[in-house]
C-alpha cells in the first residue's frame, strides 16, 4: 500500500490544503523512446487514426520492479484526499473517501505499465484524462502544473500541456473546496491555430471490482451501445448476444450487465437516450462508491468498459497490476456519448467544462443526484428503504417521500458526507412524521 505523507504542519489549519512531496511507489521502469520517428499513417488505433507523429514511441517495457520517487500534489479537505502526479500526465492516482477510509477511485499500488497507450505505455488505476484521443497521447508523459488558491478557501491544482500533433493546449484544473465531498474537474481545451482540429475528451475513472460491484446509469437507461454503435444491448438485463456472450440462456440475474461478475469477455457499453446527468459504481461490500455529475447537454458520455471476468481479463490484470486486482473503468464524455467521436474546435476557439465526482456512503447505487447529493429507493410489500448522501452538512433537513402532491412520508434529520441516511419507511395514506 503507497503510504501518504501527512500534510504539513504549516497547513493544519488550512480548510483546503495542497502540497507537493515525494511519493515512493514500486515501478516498473520504461527506456527512452526510439529517436527515429514513426510516421504510422496507416495505422487503426481505438478506432480512428493511430498517428503519432512528432511524438516519440515506446515499443518495450520492463519485467523489473524499483523503487522509484515521482513528485506528487496532494489536495486534501475534510473528507477527501487526492493525489495528483504530474510526471505521468496529470492524474488522479488516489482519491480516498477520507471518512471511511475507502478508495472511491481505483487506488494503483504500483506504476507497471503495459503497451495500451498511442504511444505506449499506459497504466490502470485513478483517473485517466483523455484528449484529443483516446488513450491521451501524453498519458505517460510530465505536464506542468500549479496550485491556485480560491476566495473562499478552496484549491485548484492546474495541470497543462502541449499537444504537439495537433499544437493545441489542454488544462485541467482539480479543485476540492472547503465542507464539500464534491471533486470538481475544470478543463480548458485552446486551439491555438488558424485550423479547426477535432478531439475528443473523455475522463477514465477506475474502480476496484470483484463479483459484488456494480455500476448504475440514470433509471432512464434502456440501451447502451458498443464503440461506434456498432452493437446494442438492452440495460440492465440483456436480452440478447452482446460481445458474442448470448445472454438469452442466462437467468435475468446473470445478464444483469451493471455487474461486473456477469461480463466474461472484454466489453463497452455506453448509456444512450438518457436525461440523466449522473451515473457510478458502488461496492455493496464496502457500502461505499461514488457518483459522477455533469450536465448531460455537455457531457452526454456514460460508459463502462471492462477486461471481462474470465481467464483473459485476469491476465490483464497481471500485466498492469501486482496485487490489487481488477478493475472496471467508469468513462465520463463530453461532447458526445460514444466513442471514438469526435468534436470540433475552430479556429482559436477555447471550450471550458466541469465535471464533478463525490463519494457516497451505504446507500447503494443512486437512483437520482446532484452536486446537493444522491438518493437511492427501493420498495417492497409496503416498505420502502430510502437512501441519502450528500456533499455538505445539512441541519434539520426534511426526507420526504411524495408520488404526487401528497406526502407519504417523511423525516427531519441532520446529514453530512459521513453520515448518509438509510432508512425503512412504512408506506400508508396517512402521512408518517419522525424526527431523530
Amino acid at each position: 500500500m503507497i503510504e501518504l505523507p501527512d500534510r504539513p504542519k504549516a497547513l493544519r489549519d488550512e480548510p483546503v490544503a495542497a502540497w507537493s512531496d515525494k511519493l515512493t511507489i514500486p515501478t516498473y521502469p520504461v527506456p527512452a523512446a526510439d529517436r527515429n520517428p514513426m510516421f504510422l499513417e496507416k495505422r487503426v488505433y481505438q478506432g480512428s487514426s493511430g498517428r503519432v507523429y512528432p511524438n516519440p514511441v515506446i515499443d518495450r517495457v520492463s519485467d523489473q520492479q524499483v523503487d522509484r520517487t515521482w513528485m506528487a500534489v496532494h489536495l486534501e479537505n475534510e473528507y477527501v484526499r487526492l493525489v495528483i502526479l504530474p510526471e505521468i500526465g496529470g492524474r488522479v492516482h488516489v482519491a480516498l473517501d477520507r471518512t471511511n477510509r475507502y478508495d472511491f477511485f481505483y487506488r494503483q499500488n504500483v506504476i507497471k505499465p503495459a503497451l495500451v497507450g498511442l504511444l505506449g505505455p499506459w497504466i490502470s488505476g485513478g483517473v485517466e484524462f483523455n484528449w484529443p484521443q483516446h488513450h491521451r497521447p501524453s498519458s505517460f508523459m510530465p505536464v506542468d502544473w500549479a496550485i491556485e488558491g480560491l476566495p473562499d478557501g478552496g484549491r485548484t491544482v492546474w495541470c497543462s500541456e502541449h499537444e504537439p500533433m495537433g499544437r493545441m493546449k489542454g488544462m485541467h484544473g482539480v479543485t476540492l473546496r472547503p465542507g464539500s465531498s464534491i471533486v470538481e474537474l475544470r478543463v480548458r481545451l485552446f486551439n491555438r491555430t488558424a485550423a479547426v482540429n477535432t478531439f475528443l475528451w473523455w475522463a477514465n475513472v477506475c474502480a476496484r471490482v470483484h463479483d459484488r460491484y456494480q455500476s448504475f446509469f440514470p433509471p432512464d437507461v434502456r440501451y447502451v451501445f458498443d464503440h461506434a454503435k456498432r452493437a446494442v444491448s438492452t440495460f440492465p438485463v440483456a436480452d440478447g448476444v452482446y460481445y458474442g456472450v448470448d445472454y438469452r440462456s442466462r437467468p435475468a440475474a446473470d445478464a444483469d450487465l451493471s455487474w461486473y461478475r456477469n461480463i466474461p469477455v472484454p466489453t463497452s457499453y455506453m448509456a444512450t437516450g438518457t436525461q440523466g446527468d449522473f451515473f457510478g459504481g458502488y461496492d455493496h461490500s464496502a457500502e461505499a462508491g461514488f457518483v459522477h455529475w455533469a450536465d448531460h447537454r455537455i457531457s452526454p458520455g456514460k460508459k463502462q468498459w471492462t477486461w471481462g471476468n474470465s481467464e483473459f481479463g485476469y491476465a490483464w490484470d497481471r500485466e498492469l497490476t501486482d496485487a490489487d486486482g481488477p478493475y472496471v473503468e467508469l468513462m465520463a464524455g463530453v461532447y458526445t456519448d460514444n466513442q471514438p467521436d469526435f468534436s470540433f474546435l475552430m479556429p482559436y476557439e477555447t471550450k471550458t467544462f466541469s465535471q464533478y465526482w463525490y463519494p457516497i456512503q451505504r446507500i447503494g447505487p443512486a437512483h437520482a443526484a446532484n452536486l446537493d447529493g444522491a438518493v437511492s429507493l427501493t420498495a417492497r410489500d409496503g416498505v420502502a428503504r430510502v437512501g441519502v448522501a450528500v456533499t455538505t452538512q445539512r441541519s434539520s433537513a426534511t426526507v420526504r417521500l411524495m408520488p404526487g402532491e401528497e406526502v407519504l412520508w417523511q423525516l427531519t434529520t441532520d446529514l453530512a458526507p459521513a453520515r448518509p441516511l438509510v432508512v425503512e419507511a412504512f408506506l400508508s395514506h396517512e402521512v408518517s412524521k419522525q424526527r431523530v
